[in-house]
């Protein structure tokens, strides 16, 4: 009987992971700032929200939903950084114009 209540618990569990997403699980494992310039630019419009959003939170303390012009302007500046940068395994918080002719 109490094989069939965990199989019956872990299903639910199961079931709420499917049906959420996996966001909870992305924004977990998401590194923020220190994701990658080549991780960046090839995930897709929403995870770079995603780690857009961390990145700002990370560098301001502040663990509330940053404005979403800050976000989109941030997401902008960070794409078009991260992608002529000389060193694809820059992360994001230190993408720079530097970085643009020196492989750092």
């Amino acid at each position: 009987m109490k094989t069939m209540r965990w199989t019956a618990v872990a299903a639910a569990l199961l079931a709420v992971t499917l049906l959420t997403g996996c966001t909870e699980v992305k924004t977990a494992l998401n590194k923020g700032g220190d994701t990658k310039c080549s991780d960046y630019v090839k995930q897709n419009a929403d995870d770079q929200r995603m780690t857009i959003t961390k990145f700002i939170k990370q560098q301001t303390g502040d663990d509330h939903e940053p404005p979403g012009t800050q976000v989109d302007l941030s997401m902008a500046a960070v794409q078009t950084l991260c992608q002529v940068q000389a060193n694809g395994d820059t992360p994001i918080k230190n993408a720079d114009i530097a970085g643009i002719f020196i492989k750092k």
